[in-house]
């Protein structure tokens, strides 16, 4: 059962929210929270493995809390769940760490679609999100200094990544488990200073 954690302002999307996850036979509602700061206090104690987090929240942003707690839970998969489609906020939040977003308005079957999405390694988000983060992570070339930091295997998984692969794909192809997968996918993260599997692959790529 996948432990999620919820942290919306809306008492009524939040309740919503909670009622499509625990109504679902895979997913359970750990947590939920109506601000940034009862979050971040809060949500390392219940471990929950994805958190759908509203972009916009009184006192520290949606955006900011991102930050915070990917430093606090550097594995917890991130999903901003927000109004409209708004690049700007979305791409901050993104760059941020978060793994995707969510549309406030979507359907049941959706909103567990993007959860499962994160859970397999996707970055459920629009075309025209997608576009800007691949734009801006071509413009940033990784040094030769990061890339010599990465072990042999540490490659082999990333250019799996790269190529699409989701952990369990990657885990079969070089015959060890899911679990090493993700240990390799945190080292890779720190040594080249990303919070996600999609900035780690476009800068490996490097620019082009």
């Amino acid at each position: 059962m996948t432990r999620i954690g919820i942290v919306e302002d809306n008492r009524t999307t939040r309740e919503g929210l909670e009622t499509i996850i625990n109504l679902s036979q895979d997913f359970r509602c750990v947590c939920a929270y109506d601000t940034a700061e009862e979050a971040l206090e809060n949500l390392p104690e219940h471990s929950p493995e994805v958190v759908l987090m509203d972009i916009q929240l009184p006192g520290i942003s949606g955006i900011e809390c991102v930050a915070r707690l990917k430093k606090l839970m550097p594995e917890v998969q991130v999903i901003m769940v927000t109004v409209y489609e708004d690049p700007d906020r979305i791409f901050s939040a993104l760059r941020n760490g978060a793994s995707g977003y969510l549309l406030k308005r979507s359907a049941p079957d959706q909103v567990l679609a993007a959860i499962r999405d994160v859970q397999n390694g996707g970055a459920p988000m629009s075309g025209e999100i997608a576009r800007k983060v691949i734009l801006h992570f071509r413009e940033q070339s990784t040094t030769a200094a990061e890339v010599e930091k990465l072990t042999a295997r540490e490659r082999e998984v990333l250019e799996l990544v790269a190529h699409g692969f989701i952990n369990k794909e990657i885990a079969d192809r070089l015959s060890v488990t899911v679990e090493a997968i993700r240990w390799h996918l945190k080292n890779i993260y720190a040594k080249l200073h990303v919070h996600s599997r999609t900035e780690a692959a476009l800068k490996f790529r490097g620019p082009g």
